[in-house]
């Protein structure tokens, strides 16, 4: 069981992730912003994965710089990026070491296999 951090500012969307992934028998944190993630990973609870929107509050780089920031205050922390929108060569450039990136829409299977990818033995 793996505790993940789901950073989507779009409500319905998070709320989805969530179920499936505590489905899938693992414990989550959501935020809708980036300062919310990062509170959420300076605290006590070891999280295990950032899972990200590229695109944060119509700021298309708010998920990439957030995983920069997050992997430096964490340097064990697995990011699984996803985003709706087309995604490009400089964007892909930015990825932070060892990621998986989901596009959108994913279905629960797809969610629950990057993770998996990402953390074998949660």
């Amino acid at each position: 069981m793996a505790l993940i951090l789901i950073v989507e500012d779009e409500d319905q969307v998070r709320v989805l992730a969530e179920g499936i992934l505590q489905d899938g028998g693992h414990m989550t944190l959501s935020a809708s912003t980036a300062d919310q993630a990062l509170a959420l990973l300076d605290g006590d609870d070891r999280i295990d994965l950032l899972f990200t929107d590229l695109g944060l509050q119509s700021d298309i780089q708010a998920g990439l710089m957030l995983a920069q920031e997050a992997s430096k205050r964490k340097a064990d922390l697995a990011v699984l990026y996803t985003t709706g929108q087309g995604l490009t060569d400089g964007m892909q450039a930015m990825f932070v070491d060892g990621y998986e990136f989901l596009p959108k829409p994913y279905t629960p299977e797809q969610l629950l296999t990057s993770v998996e990818k990402l953390l074998p033995n949660a």
